[in-house]
């Protein structure tokens, strides 16, 4: 009798047999497998945290799978539910909570970290064109990413530190309370300074809180080419905060006369901590889809590679830890039989002529 087609590590999942492999879903899937995979060959991921110098700084010594997963040891130790609400964030959130890419629990159920999951391609075309030590990776995010990344920062506080919590307090809630409409464009233009200043500050002083949240793993190819490389898996993880600082970096670097999508990224998070803090709880409707101040909802920032490589510069960058073949020990019992791409006419005719013109 044939085994099912499977992924490694993910043996206790809301996923299982076709659903590992359909459509948007693998690309949350196949990230968790290759983590799983370097986790039991003891490799480390590439973590991007915050310094005590409020800097982004890449190392492949301070965090394992286990501090991502929230949880140490293989196989079913670890609950992977796909596309779910982390529930202990509901006590922050008195109407709706949406759901995160991926939470993890332990086998008794309790739940241990929120993960929002970018698979991501190595180099995008803002770098393809460049050396190879300037490839670098496109990182586009969802609302939903920001809005997770302030709560996991923010929860760390509320349940730890009482002195912290009111630190935080009044670092925002003079610049908080000064806004009337935070729908208002001119009204969160007018006070950007204050906006950017009240969150950086309220972020370092959490920083030494942050935590792996963002799960990025990269895949490398010859050029915009779409054959893999021969090293071209590895997988970078980024702190709440350090994620969170990037809308900062980019609000700040922006000089428009409105409100872009990072401004706005930085008032919603302004206002979730505030919120919080003070009250203990917000609307997730009001801060996160009541509030697009001229920016389409569909995303809360796009970061091309020419800007991530200033935050994801290591050398596994150039030279990923995972190669090609490792392919055969991640993907199971022939489960890239289940795989059904969407068929595009470049790509048919880039692996036709590689045939033809031999």
């Amino acid at each position: 009798m044939s085994q099912a087609a499977a992924l490694y590590g993910i043996e206790n999942s809301n996923r299982t047999g076709d659903q590992l492999w359909s459509k948007n879903r693998f690309n949350s899937t196949f990230p968790v497998a290759l983590s799983c995979y370097m986790r039991d060959l003891g490799i480390k991921p590439v973590y991007i945290s915050l310094n005590g110098a409020m800097e982004h700084a890449a190392a492949d010594d301070r965090v394992t799978f286990g501090d991502v997963f929230g949880l140490r040891g293989r196989g079913a130790r670890v609950k992977f539910d796909f596309e779910a609400q982390f529930e202990p964030f509901h006590r922050y959130c008195y109407d709706s909570l949406p759901s995160i890419d991926l939470a993890t629990r332990t086998p008794a159920g309790t739940y241990k970290r929120p993960i929002e999951v970018k698979l991501t391609v190595l180099p995008d075309n803002s770098t393809a064109h460049l050396p190879p030590d300037h490839w670098s990776s496109e990182l586009v995010l969802r609302p939903v990413t920001s809005a997770y990344a302030t709560l996991s920062l923010i929860d760390s506080v509320m349940r730890q530190d009482t002195s912290l919590k009111n630190r935080i307090r009044n670092l925002v809630e003079p610049t908080a309370t000064s806004i009337q409409d935070w729908s208002n464009i001119a009204e969160i233009r007018s006070k950007r300074d204050s906006i950017l200043g009240s969150l950086g500050q309220a972020l370092e002083a959490m920083r030494p809180h942050q935590k792996p949240y963002l799960l990025q793993p990269i895949w490398k190819t010859e050029a915009k080419s779409p054959l893999l490389a021969q090293r071209c898996f590895d997988v970078f993880v980024w702190s709440d905060a350090a994620l969170l600082k990037t809308y900062m970096d980019a609000a700040e670097a922006d000089h428009s006369s409105g409100v872009g999508r990072a401004l706005r990224e930085c008032a919603r998070t302004l206002r979730c901590i505030n919120g919080i803090v003070v009250a203990g709880s917000i609307s997730y409707e009001e801060v996160y889809s009541g509030m697009p101040l001229g920016n389409l909802n569909d995303k809360s920032a796009s970061f091309n590679g020419r800007v991530t490589l200033r935050y994801m510069q290591h050398a596994r960058l150039q030279r990923p830890a995972v190669e090609r073949e490792a392919l055969r020990r991640i993907i199971l019992n022939h489960g890239e039989r289940m795989l059904s791409p969407e068929r595009r006419f470049d790509a048919t005719i880039f692996f036709t002529c590689q045939e033809l013109l031999q």
